[in-house]
């Protein structure tokens, strides 16, 4: 009687255990990933919420010190201070609705990137006309202290296209 030695079963075969073996180093990094995203999202949902209900102070404290926004038209808003005294300004005279696209979040450590598209309507609280603003938004954040921020805003509006 001849025997043969049986070869042991691998679930995934050699291709999928090298496979397995190879991705796991990534698995926590790109988990890692997932969740700074969801901070990024919520962040950003905490941050568009202050806009819209004109909470200066949420808007404050989610801003960070060396924070800077960059619009088309002007000169950057350079630090907390200046964002602030320029919300506050705007939340007095107007009601601001605006809504935020992210088309693409980007996530390298302790910064990220996103880029996407905005629009914003703002109405006059004593009256008038309201005015339309669309166009791109790029974002830096940084985790500091173990939480996302937004440190640099830079956006640009456009005239919408024909047909939007």
């Amino acid at each position: 009687m001849v025997t043969t030695a049986r070869r042991p079963k691998f679930r995934f075969g050699v291709v999928g255990l090298l496979a397995a073996v190879l991705a796991a180093p990534f698995a926590d990094s790109a988990s890692a990933q997932t969740a700074d995203e969801a901070a990024i999202t919520e962040f950003n949902r905490l941050y568009l919420k202050a806009i819209n209900d004109g909470d200066i102070d949420t808007l404050a404290r989610l801003t960070t010190e060396g924070h800077m926004m960059i619009a088309s038209g002007g000169p950057p808003l350079v630090g907390k201070k200046a964002l602030v005294d320029a919300m506050t300004r705007a939340f007095e005279t107007t009601d601001i609705d605006e809504t935020w696209a992210p088309e693409e979040t980007v996530v390298s450590g302790d910064l990220a990137y996103q880029r996407g598209t905005f629009v914003v309507v703002v109405k006059p609280k004593n009256g008038g006309a309201e005015t339309r603003l669309a166009g791109n938004f790029l974002r830096i954040y940084r985790k500091i202290g173990g939480a996302w921020f937004m440190v640099r805003d830079s956006f640009n509006s456009q005239p919408p296209r024909s047909g939007q």
